[in-house]
């Protein structure tokens, strides 16, 4: 390898300094000549005479061990040694020499070395960092070297700088450190004991100063327990008051420095003046002295005055290390605070009654307390008297009358506000209950009258209207004012308020007695028995699950019966009976346990499916009639903002959407009308295929051929108001009936 030349030098010129260049060496740093370190190797790569070259790698070998460099492997691990040294003192006849501890911290991340001396009261000696932190040379003839971990060991000599260390001992993780490097580990040393400290020690330990310092440390307490306050509820009976009553009192107790306030709990309107503090912070003494000390009495030292006063009006005062005179007082200590404990507050008896949580988790803690049953002050209140209600009058209202019983100024009743604007007509949303009716009497005349009975959901009033009919002699018309109607059978003139009739009580096959007349409902509108079977959780004759548990409960134990009862009624066997052979089924089976109502809501549930289809037939008839009477049209832009709502493309939308943009198109069909014909259209997942709904109304394109008219009875007031025309349960589909009941039949 040849060295390279800078500009001017000639071989001849270099030959002549064969000397400089076994020491320094020339070569080129981003193409610029300069002079080189002199651990770079000689000519061929070979050391020169006296060159001593340092190792490539570290004591380990090459790609041994992790990848990561050291700075980062060993980042914020430090070794710790305690070592000390001995310096000499030739200035001083009480010592000779000085014993000085101090502390080697090695530092992994760079093997950087740093000593320091911990601090010494009046040691007079400069301390703290002897040795910055660095990389320490080895003594000579090695000083081109550095130390490096394999130089430390317990009971070993470091020399830094000339100054020689003895490392005694090392901490735990150095300890684990050097072990799993592999070092055999020296047991611990001992430090010698400094002859002039000891000797220094001896003299301090042996005087008896004449103004001795008692230092009363309250920083501790203070930086420990700041913020930190026990809190007690406590009574005080006050013997001098005009009542004797309990006087409710809140104790803090500060546990920085064992003060204590109280603080009344005052109640309204009790005629007390409202008092901010019950007792200021401040110690509080356990026994209340006979007369109040002087300040300045009670402290926490005591001085003498030395020349009293004889001598003019010098005076020199000193500490008083046996206190003499001194004004002893206990003051209470939370140790003394504890439930059920009676303490003196200058005089007054108050009892502990109760605490909160953090002063039982103190108690607890400190003390190992765990009992904090609360003790009972509190007198129980006396009964409150009954408050009786004179009987009804019989002057307007009962709830006006009561009203007028409940305050001086009589204000009218109160009515459910919330359940009328839930339950009031809205839109096509009548939320009234039509059934009809007939008289119960045995005159021939009055039992071809026919009545339509009204229950107004919105404030349970009651009207009833009789059907006109000719060459009757009975005039037609309003039956009954609209109004609450109280049940039969409740004395007039009581106390207790009267019981109405609800929604609960009207039901097809129900018997109700409105002033003296006997109805029996016989049926009622498609309104109304869906009204009551969507709230089945209100109406027990509309709910199926409840009916259905009932029936089997009484069928059960006559199963095949029942089975041969209903095969007998289906001679054909087609699987299916007219409504009125199911009806007096039922009837025989549950001997008459079940109303009109429940017996049609079972039929319902189980009625053929074709007669289903045919309904739905009908009704799409009648909605195409009712949209081609109001002229609607706007079958392509409904479809289109069906098909802008599908964000997936699916082809279908949930119910409520479909109801919503119904809505906004003003399609006229009635609620319950559009509500039966988007369920036709609905999947497995309760979702309306709106194409095929848009289609089936379309009257347009696929007009449905209208069905033969079915006479009504004349539009007026006592009608159905505008209701679909009511379809009769007609052919029931027994066989799943049958193997709800008892299982399929093997």
């Amino acid at each position: 390898m040849a060295v390279p030349l800078l500009p001017g030098f000639s071989l001849s010129r270099n030959a002549g300094r064969e000397k400089f260049h076994k020491s320094q060496h020339w070569g080129y740093c981003n193409n610029v000549a300069m002079l080189l370190a002199e651990d770079k190797p000689g000519i061929g790569g070979e050391p020169l005479t006296g060159q001593k070259l340092k190792p490539k790698f570290s004591v380990f070998p090459a790609e041994v061990g992790c990848g990561a460099p050291a700075w980062l492997a060993f980042d914020k691990q430090v070794l710790s040694f305690d070592a000390y040294f001995e310096e000499e003192v030739p200035d001083k006849d009480q010592e000779l020499y000085r014993i000085r501890h101090c502390k080697i911290y090695f530092y992994l991340e760079d093997d950087t070395i740093q000593v320091v001396e911990p601090q010494v009261k009046n040691s007079g000696i400069i301390q703290g960092t002897i040795v910055r932190r660095h990389r320490i040379p080895l003594p000579s003839p090695n000083e081109d070297q550095f130390y490096t971990i394999d130089h430390f060991n317990i009971n070993t000599e470091v020399t830094f700088y000339s100054r020689r260390y003895m490392i005694i001992d090392c901490d735990r993780f150095t300890k684990n450190f050097l072990r799993k490097m592999g070092f055999k580990l020296n047991p611990p040393g001992n430090c010698p004991d400094d002859p002039y400290t000891k000797e220094r020690q001896k003299i301090l330990d042996s005087m008896n100063p004449l103004r001795p310092y008692e230092r009363i440390d309250t920083l501790k307490q203070f930086l420990e327990h700041d913020g930190h306050v026990l809190r007690f509820y406590c009574v005080w009976n006050d013997p001098e008051s005009l009542f004797h009553d309990p006087r409710k009192l809140i104790l803090h107790y500060y546990l920085s420095d064992d003060t204590i306030d109280i603080r009344e709990i005052i109640p309204v309107n009790s005629g007390r003046d409202v008092v901010r503090l019950f007792l200021r912070r401040d110690k509080l003494p356990k026994h209340a002295p006979t007369g109040l000390y002087q300040p300045g009495t009670i402290t926490s030292r005591t001085v003498l005055n030395v020349f009293g006063n004889s001598v003019g009006n010098r005076r020199r005062y000193i500490l008083d290390n046996r206190k003499t005179g001194a004004v002893h007082q206990e003051f209470y200590r939370d140790s003394d605070l504890k439930i059920g404990a009676v303490i003196n507050v200058w005089g007054r008896k108050l009892m502990l009654c109760d605490c909160d949580e953090f002063t039982k988790d103190y108690y607890r803690t400190k003390y190992g307390i765990e009992d904090f049953t609360p003790v009972s002050y509190e007198v129980p209140p006396p009964p409150k008297a009954e408050k009786s209600i004179p009987p009804y009058t019989g002057f307007g209202s009962e709830e006006d009358s009561l009203s007028s019983c409940m305050s001086l100024l009589p204000k009218p009743p109160r009515k459910d506000f919330k359940k009328f604007m839930e339950k009031d007509r809205c839109g096509l949303e009548s939320n009234t209950l039509r059934f009809l009716a007939k008289l119960v009497t045995g005159s021939p005349i009055d039992k071809g009258r026919k009545f339509i009975i009204c229950y107004f959901l919105s404030d349970d009033a009651i009207s009833v209207f009789e059907h006109r009919q000719r060459n009757t002699g009975i005039l037609g018309g309003k039956f009954l004012e609209k109004r609450r109607i109280k049940k039969p059978g409740q004395e007039l003139f009581k106390s207790e308020p009267s019981e109405y009739f609800n929604a609960q009580d009207l039901f097809i096959g129900a018997r109700v007695c409105f002033h003296g007349h006997n109805f029996l409902l016989v049926d009622a509108d498609e309104y109304t028995i869906n009204y009551m079977e969507k709230h089945a959780n209100e109406f027990a004759v509309a709910d199926i699950d409840f009916i259905f548990k009932k029936l089997k409960n009484i069928a059960e134990p006559r199963s095949r019966e029942i089975r041969e009862m209903f095969a007998a009624a289906d001679p054909q066997n087609t699987k299916v009976i007219e409504y009125g052979p199911f009806r007096n089924l039922i009837v025989s089976i549950t001997d008459g346990a079940f109303s009109e109502h429940e017996i049609l809501t079972l039929g319902r549930h189980y009625r053929e499916k074709e007669e289903c289809q045919m309904d739905h037939h009908f009704l799409l008839a009648k909605a195409q009639e009712r949209l081609k009477k109001n002229s609607f049209e706007n079958f392509e832009q409904l479809s289109a903002v069906l098909l802008y709502n599908d964000r997936e493309k699916c082809g279908v939308l949930p119910y409520d959407t479909c109801r919503t943009i119904c809505k906004s198109f003003k399609l006229p069909l009635s609620d319950d009308l559009l509500q039966t014909i988007l369920t036709l259209f609905e999947d497995d997942h309760k979702q309306v295929k709106y194409k095929q709904f848009v289609d089936a109304v379309n009257w347009r394109e696929n007009q449905i051929p209208a069905f033969q008219t079915i006479k009504l009875l004349p539009k007026n007031e006592d009608d159905w108001s505008g209701q679909p025309p009511f379809l009769p349960v007609k052919r029931i589909q027994y066989l799943p009936l049958l193997d709800d009941l008892f299982g399929k039949e093997e």
